[in-house]
């Protein structure tokens, strides 16, 4: 890097509490809940901001840990970020006074690799710390930072960090990935809005938060588009504009939700609610037995029927948009193991994502792990009341769907893991009728 003078950084968001759910099963769940905006949108949109000097409004943002870490995180760099009201953000990257990403910030959430593009893109230089984010497999950023290279970066990595820069301007260039990844998609989308020059991304992610920020950046003068449904294209700019954007729905917090009414026996209407975007997880859950359907905002759910005649097995497989979305395969395998007959699952994204099966077995199911990438649920087995940890976030999700299936109380240790990314999912649950309790470690007797 041309600038070597030492980085003075003060990383100091508050820490997370531990934190413990106590749940008390077998209890149907009923009435109507609202879909917060996605997780996986806001980070990206946060990132974008980064673009331009100019504000940019964000409404219907999640309120979850992850949005704070990053908007801490922007605020350590020099980045203005003002939280006005609940849900709602502005950003103005007018200065930015340190061009440095350190490992606590990284180590804490792995959306912060997505100030690569858009740092390196407006300012032409940026260090970035190797990130972390939940244990569910490889994720290597070799594919964002080649990426950069063919735009015409020259990035180092030394020490845990990488030290990436531009000279002069990033070129428009042929970007091709050999598999399709949602964030190295949009890390060279952002990056190429303000290169010389055309850039063509290929195969690009077909994800619904591709497509939201994509709109995005075309509100702030980005000569971006889909051109083809796995090809995106982009016409760089010298400057982009501030812009107001509203959050797209969170498809995942959905079948969350929907596999919630399912396996309690309930009936659950979702508002806000991105039922074009669960086509593949609706086929899932209408072949397995569940009432289900959509309307242009809404979702309704009836599982009294499946419990009462009895869930049916599926075989499921993982895939990139539009297929199942890897991140709704833990809900999924709660519903299957109230399922007749024995399902096949197949991981096919991320190789340590069918761990979290050992603690759902401890509930009662019948899984049984094959290998990294393949599973057997047998069912229907009644789930029981047990102390249990979340080890990620969506397996976090998947624990409470199985505890409010079970009979009896569970202790759910690892909470914070579940507030990276659902907005007062605890809150959501009690206005349905669940018996849920969040309370800090330490504070019940658990079990050795």
């Amino acid at each position: 890097m041309a600038d070597a003078r030492p980085f003075h950084w003060e990383f100091h968001p508050e820490p997370i509490a531990r934190e413990i759910f106590r749940i008390e099963g077998g209890k149907p769940l009923s009435g109507t809940v609202r879909v917060s905006g996605s997780k996986n949108a806001a980070l990206k949109l946060l990132a974008a901001a980064t673009l331009t000097g100019e504000r940019c409004r964000f409404s219907n943002v999640p309120e979850i840990e992850d949005v704070r870490v990053m908007a801490e995180t922007l605020r350590d760099i020099g980045v203005v970020v003002d939280h006005p009201s609940e849900n709602n953000y502005e950003v103005a990257s007018g200065d930015v006074e340190w061009l440095f990403v350190p490992l606590e910030a990284a180590a804490k959430m792995r959306a912060s690799f997505m100030l690569l593009g858009p740092l390196l893109a407006r300012f032409g230089r940026v260090i970035i710390s190797n990130p972390g984010g939940d244990r569910i497999g490889r994720r290597p950023v070799n594919l964002h930072v080649d990426a950069m290279r063919s735009l015409g970066a020259e990035i180092e990595y030394r020490n845990g960090y990488y030290f990436a820069r531009a000279p002069g301007r990033l070129r428009g260039a042929e970007v091709r990935f050999p598999i399709v990844s949602v964030m190295g998609t949009e890390n060279a989308m952002l990056a190429a809005t303000l290169a010389d020059g055309h850039t063509v991304i290929r195969p690009a992610a077909r994800e619904p938060e591709v497509d939201d920020l994509i709109a995005f950046l075309q509100n702030m003068g980005a000569g971006v588009e889909r051109t083809y449904p796995d090809t995106i294209e982009v016409e760089g700019r010298k400057r982009l504009r501030g812009a107001d954007h509203r959050v797209v729905s969170d498809r995942i917090e959905a079948g969350t939700f929907m596999v919630a009414g399912a396996v309690t026996g309930g009936r659950v209407t979702l508002t806000d609610a991105p039922c074009d975007y669960l086509s593949a997880f609706v086929d899932v859950l209408g072949g397995a037995g569940v009432d289900v359907s959509c309307g242009q905002t809404t979702i309704e759910v009836d599982g009294r029927a499946g419990l009462e005649g009895g869930f049916m097995a599926r075989n499921i497989e993982t895939a990139p948009y539009p297929g199942l979305a890897t991140d709704l395969q833990p809900p999924a395998c709660v519903l299957l193991s109230q399922a007749a007959g024995t399902s096949r699952v197949h991981e096919a994204v991320f190789e340590d994502r069918l761990e979290w099966l050992t603690e759902l077995a401890r509930m009662g199911a019948e899984a049984r792990l094959l290998d990294e990438h393949h599973a057997e649920i047998t069912g229907p087995r009644p789930l029981h009341g047990a102390e249990v940890e979340i080890g990620d976030l969506r397996a976090g999700a998947s624990l409470i769907l199985a505890a409010l299936a079970a009979r009896g109380t569970s202790t759910i240790l690892g909470a914070h893991h579940v507030h990276r990314g659902y907005e007062n999912i605890d809150g959501k649950f009690l206005e349905l009728g669940a018996r849920i309790e969040r309370v800090a470690e330490g504070t019940v007797t658990t079990k050795s």
